[in-house]
């Protein structure tokens, strides 16, 4: 059986030298979907590296623990992990979505009859069907559900409905 040490420290190495190449890539968006699901593989690679690096060094570990910063900087670490699962800030639709659901959301009936090759009539109807009432044709979608970009995108989804 091989030894930890043997694959546990390049496993690290190789996983982290792709997550942080491959992350860079992704904050300036010059990513390829290929890159991006390398990424998110590759965190998985990390933690099972990480598990296993730690397992080997855990009497090294330890002696950090008695150290003030080691114990600052892993404490913010664990802060900072943890408010990052919380749900603060803009959730649903990525940035670059947003502005076309805004414009969408706030066209009127024959500019959605136009965009889905139906006529006004029949967005009417798809959109009564679905369980929106009073609609007329200068009704936008978000006149009718208000600004939750989720009940607006449910009631463009009647519409844009293959």
């Amino acid at each position: 059986m091989l030894r930890l040490r043997s694959w546990a420290t390049p496993l690290v190495v190789g996983s982290f030298a792709l997550m942080s190449i491959s992350g860079v890539l992704m904050f300036f968006h010059l990513n390829t979907d290929l890159s991006k699901g390398l990424h998110e593989w590759a965190g998985f690679v990390l933690v099972a590296g990480a598990v296993a690096h730690l397992v080997q060094n855990w009497r090294a570990f330890t002696t950090y623990l008695k150290r003030p910063a080691a114990v600052t900087i892993l404490g913010l670490g664990a802060v900072m992990t943890a408010v990052s699962v919380l749900p603060i800030g803009a959730t649903g639709a990525p940035d670059a979505v947003r502005p076309l659901l805004a414009s969408v959301g706030s066209a009127p009936v024959p500019v959605l009859a136009e965009l889905t090759g139906q006529s006004a009539d029949q967005v009417i109807a798809e959109l009564v069907a679905a369980g929106y009432s009073g609609v007329t044709e200068e009704s936008s979608v978000k006149a009718l559900v208000g600004e939750d970009i989720g009940a607006q995108v449910n009631a463009l989804a009647a519409v844009f409905a293959e």
